[in-house]
């Protein structure tokens, strides 16, 4: 004989749903567990401030009874009129004039100076006239005898033979290895003597020794335009070259 079972009284019957209910409640425990969060205690203090009641003070209203007097009203001045017949002669008083005239000037002064006794002194004007265009051209010393038509070639000639005599290249240009051309611009004054003597070059050291050549230029025979000594101006280009160059 088998016995029969009762399949309300069976005991794995729920089992899949008390599994599904044991799984929900440790899953529960344990998020609880990783979501728990803990605080480090830190002392507060409290501080009390206590505030004291502030009594207001009443201050009394003083009056003062020495109070100053309101300003007086301005005076209103009446004007009084008062009519006077003209019965007296008034004596008119005459301002005489203290300008002198013309004729008393003239009368005063017994030295009457006259147009004609002004003398006018003449200006003497200041001209530049280009060598390459002067009629006479000034003369080097050495060139007197020579033909008008050959000056300016004996001028020419006479300035080159003075730069190379009293040329001297500087040692501190040579040390420093410093070369080129120096243009020298100067003036052959009304008297013959050598002015305005301006230098541009490459250098200050060979623009000191361009103006020291030109310097020791001798005294010229002006130049001559219309018959009249003029002021010349002349340009003459030193060039600075090294040996090895």
């Amino acid at each position: 004989m088998i016995p029969k079972k009762n399949p309300e009284k069976e005991v794995g019957r729920n089992s899949s749903l008390y599994f599904a209910i044991g799984l929900n409640v440790m899953l529960f425990i344990s998020w609880q567990a990783i979501e728990y969060k803990t605080y480090e205690k830190e002392e507060i203090v409290q501080e009390i401030v206590v505030m004291e009641k502030v009594v207001e003070e009443e201050i009394p209203l003083v009056i003062s009874t020495n109070v100053p007097p309101p300003p007086p009203p301005p005076v209103v001045m009446q004007e009084s009129v008062q009519i006077v017949e003209d019965t007296e002669d008034v004596e008119e008083t005459i301002f005489e004039s203290t300008e002198s005239s013309q004729e008393d000037l003239i009368s005063t002064n017994q030295e009457v100076i006259r147009v004609e006794d002004v003398q006018v002194g003449e200006i003497e004007e200041v001209v530049e006239v280009p060598f390459a265009i002067i009629e006479d051209v000034p003369l080097f010393p050495g060139c007197e005898n020579v033909k008008k038509s050959e000056r300016r070639a004996c001028f020419q000639q006479m300035m080159n033979e003075h730069v190379a005599k009293h040329f001297n290249y500087p040692e501190l240009a040579l040390e420093m290895g410093i070369s080129g051309r120096v243009f020298v611009i100067f003036v052959i004054a009304p008297d013959g003597q050598i002015t305005k003597i301006r230098t541009r070059g490459p250098d200050k050291i060979l623009e000191e020794e361009a103006h020291r050549i030109i310097s020791l230029l001798p005294r010229m025979i002006p130049g001559k335009q219309r018959g009249r000594p003029v002021s010349v101006p002349f340009s003459v280009p030193i060039n600075f070259k090294m040996a090895d160059q």
